[in-house]
């Protein structure tokens, strides 16, 4: 019997976030590919001698990605779409990053990455990105076909594992396991993806003979498809792959990996696989422990996922301690280790000096959680030893965590009774607007007679290095509130001065005062918290910093309303008024973990519709409530399904029950796949919706459309998230796809999300051309309905 601590994997930005500004670097031309890699080696030697240093045993590598590590794998097995440069052989970082960010295609001044175009490329669209199970992590969609073949164009397990060798560190690979990958991929022609496994599994198994050849005695398979609700084709395709494992590379152990959720009936498929270990997810299925250990082989190794490694309170140690204290013993031996990869927490809360000490002491990020399982294993080996007594080390860590718990059990900042009296006092008809849809649309149209296809944006421009300058010289003091609201109000000025110019008929002021559409609100909301460098990879170099919901929500002061007011004084189109939804602010922020999440999104639903009564009183006509997250909050398993969207189209639908008929309501959806959910979506009633359907070409719009969606839609007619300018061709081409599908009354024009994190020289000419296509399409139109109506 053994007891070790292990990580499942590690934050691969950095502490300062090298790994973002590195990219970029090369991106824009600034570095090379030889200097992006060695800033890369640098990171992941970093983070393996840091681990090693807090007392972890079993260290990871191949949890280090330049992009994704889902797009490593397609990479690295040969799953490449044709168009993208790729003809064989090892893959360019050019093709690599061609489709995580589009490109251009050869000889076009607008590639991809450091003035490089994979050789030979089209213009092609990046991969559809969507949310990682129901993480705030972006994953990029392989794509497959049925005649798919694979073949290992590169061992980048093999490379990390013999890397961290040769700092002297023994370590763990990690890879995504083949079940979860073919689950998540995508097939153009609507074939089976598992059909691909007998093809794949040779891959898996090259990668893990040479991972043998080199050293390697454990490789941990990440297969979280196993908490999800299987299939009996899924379920037969795990048994098919480790069976093929077991027999092609003998003596290689295998730690099979499920997290972010309970094995329940799939524990028995678990237990069947020919694997040396199994990892369980406690944290969020702390009833999984029980079965397991009355139905695990004893020569199992267990991994107990015991600390959270999605949200950043620091544990309760002595209750950990005795929920994994009945496996204290157990034969096959222990791991204590994170509910999963640390990727979704901030990497170090030392570097929050300017944090409420009070707080602070009940946080606790990836590198404490390191500190947690140490202790855990201290506490959980003197324990099978007999022993009572713990080392000094231990036991201050065990008394620390419980007076940061009895502190933040009795304190005066996380409760307000008015706010949980407002909470019960919800009736059941307080999420019910006055009128139907059919007569609202009637009177928003007469308020704000628009031109058919009428043209906006989803609400944010970018966010350019003067707004990012003056943003920091305020924050630190060195410009006075009085100029730095004078620089905002210059910055809105011209951007709605430049969306008059264009045409666009729907106007936003560009959120030049948002540091991002979460934090904002949450720094005017009492029972937020926020840190200077918490920050944590959303994709590739994208990386936000979730607000801390630590108690009562409320809205002190309206947030929004004299920033609607200045924009709509510079011009006589709508400007519509921009919030975050509530089930947004909630999926987007570390929420507290002593009530249930659903009365944290009404707390906020609450507060969010006092700003949407003082807007409207305002006289604001138009207001968009951003629910970007509804859907990646669904939880794993469908019977689960009907609670999350009742209560969440609930909190949506409190935020507008008090407009007026003629105030139109907008909301947006990110990465919004509504198969399954679609009575839902016509539930939140919105007037306007919203979607990213660019990089399906539509086909999101099937979803809505087959059921007959009453309602206004706007999908996305440009790819926001890759750096290319559309031209008026191809978003016309978009539209006609929409047309198809949409009737001409219910159609707008906007991009797929907002444009923040672009430049003024990409927004500028897409938009433009946006809005012409819009035009030709309204003039032709208009022809054609001339033309009928003379013959």
């Amino acid at each position: 019997m053994s007891i070790q601590t292990a990580n499942l994997g590690f934050p691969r930005i950095g502490r300062q976030r090298e790994l973002k500004f590195a990219l970029e670097d090369f991106w824009s031309g600034k570095s090379d590919e030889a200097t992006l890699q060695a800033k890369a080696r640098t990171l992941r030697a970093a983070h393996w001698q840091h681990q090693r240093e807090a007392g972890i045993s079993i260290i990871p590598s191949n949890d280090f990605s330049l992009y994704d590590h889902v797009l490593d794998l397609a990479v690295m097995t040969g799953a490449i779409p044709d168009g993208y440069g790729w003809t064989g052989g090892p893959v360019s970082i050019a093709t690599l990053f061609a489709l995580a960010r589009g490109s251009a295609g050869t000889g076009s001044h607008l590639c991809n990455c450091n003035g490089q175009s994979p050789d030979g490329a089209e213009t092609k669209p990046a991969l559809e990105m969507t949310k990682w199970f129901d993480t705030n992590y972006h994953y990029l969609v392989p794509e497959l076909h049925a005649g798919q073949t694979f073949g290992l164009t590169g061992n980048k397990p093999l490379e990390h594992f013999r890397e961290a060798a040769a700092l002297g560190i023994h370590t763990r690979p990690v890879i995504l396991g083949p079940v979860t990958f073919l689950t998540l991929a995508k097939t153009r022609d609507g074939s089976a993806s598992l059909a691909l496994l007998e093809k794949l599994l040779p891959v898996y198994g090259q990668i893990l003979k040479e991972l043998k050849a080199a050293g390697a005695d454990w490789v941990q398979m990440d297969e979280p498809c196993l908490v999800t609700s299987l299939s009996t084709i899924e379920k037969e395709a795990l048994v098919q792959a480790y069976r093929y494992f077991a027999a092609e590379v003998p003596g290689l152990s295998l730690m099979l990996a499920t997290y972010f959720g309970g094995l329940e009936d799939n524990l028995e498929t678990a237990l069947s696989l020919p694997v040396a270990g199994l990892h369980v997810d406690l944290v969020r299925a702390p009833q999984t422990l029980a079965p397991l250990l009355a139905n695990t082989p004893e020569h199992l190794r267990l991994s107990l996922g015991i600390i959270d490694g999605r949200n950043v309170w620091r544990a309760d140690l002595a209750n950990c301690l005795e929920r994994i204290s009945a496996a204290a013993t157990w034969p096959g031996g222990i791991e204590i280790a994170p509910s999963c990869s640390l990727l979704h927490v901030p990497v170090d809360l030392a570097l929050e000096t300017d944090l409420d000490q009070e707080l602070a002491s009940w946080l606790a990020f990836a590198t404490q959680k390191l500190g947690e399982l140490a202790a855990l294993r201290n506490a959980l080996a003197a324990r099978a030893s007999g022993s009572s007594q713990l080392d000094g080390d231990t036991q201050a860590a065990f008394d620390t965590a419980a007076a940061a718990l009895a502190t933040r059990s009795r304190s005066h900042r996380v409760s307000d009774p008015a706010v949980q009296a407002r909470v019960q006092a919800l009736g059941t008809g307080q999420h019910l607007r006055g009128a139907p849809f059919a007569l609202r649309q009637v009177l928003q149209r007469t308020r704000n007679p628009l031109p058919l296809f009428p043209t906006t944006t989803i609400g944010s421009f970018p966010q350019t290095a003067d707004v990012r300058k003056a943003r920091a010289l305020h924050g630190r003091g060195k410009l006075a509130d009085e100029d730095y609201t004078a620089f905002l109000k210059r910055e809105t000025a011209a951007a709605i001065r430049w969306q008059d110019e264009i045409g666009l008929d729907v106007l936003v002021h560009g959120e030049f005062e948002r540091n991002d559409m979460v934090q904002y609100f949450g720094e005017q909301l009492k029972g937020f918290a926020f840190t200077r460098n918490a920050w944590v990879q959303s994709y590739g170099s994208r990386c936000v910093r979730p607000p801390i919901i630590y108690g009562d929500v409320s809205r002190p002061a309206p947030m929004t309303v004299d920033w609607w007011r200045f924009a709509q004084s510079q011009t006589g189109k709508p400007v519509k008024g921009m919030l975050t939804g509530p089930v947004t602010i909630l999926n987007w922020s570390f929420v507290r973990d002593d009530l249930p999440r659903e009365t944290v999104c009404r707390q906020i639903a609450l507060a969010i519709r006092d700003e949407v009564s003082d807007l409207e009183a305002a006289g604001a006509s138009m207001i968009q409530i951003d629910e970007a997250a509804l859907r990646e909050g669904l939880p794993l398993r469908r019977r689960d399904w009907d609670h999350y969207l009742d209560w969440a189209i609930r909190c949506f639908r409190i935020c507008c029950s008090e407009a007026g008929d003629s105030t139109q309501i907008h909301t947006h959806m990110c990465y919004s796949e509504f198969n399954g959910i679609l009575p839902a979506i016509i539930a939140m009633d919105a007037d306007v919706i919203s979607i990213e359907a660019s990089r399906s070409r539509m086909e999101l719009l099937d979803a809505l459309t087959s059921q007959g969606y009453p309602n206004e839609i706007g999908p996305g007619i440009y790819d926001i998230h890759s750096p290319g300018i559309p031209g008026s061709g191809e978003i016309e081409t978009l539209l006609g796809l929409a047309r198809q599908r949409l009737r001409d009354g219910q159609l707008w024009v906007n991009p797929d999300c907002g444009l923040k994190t672009r430049k003024w020289d990409e927004v500028r000419p897409a938009l433009i051309n946006m809005v012409e296509a819009a035009r030709a399409l309204r003039r032709a139109t208009n022809a054609h309905t001339q033309g009928g109506d003379a013959a």
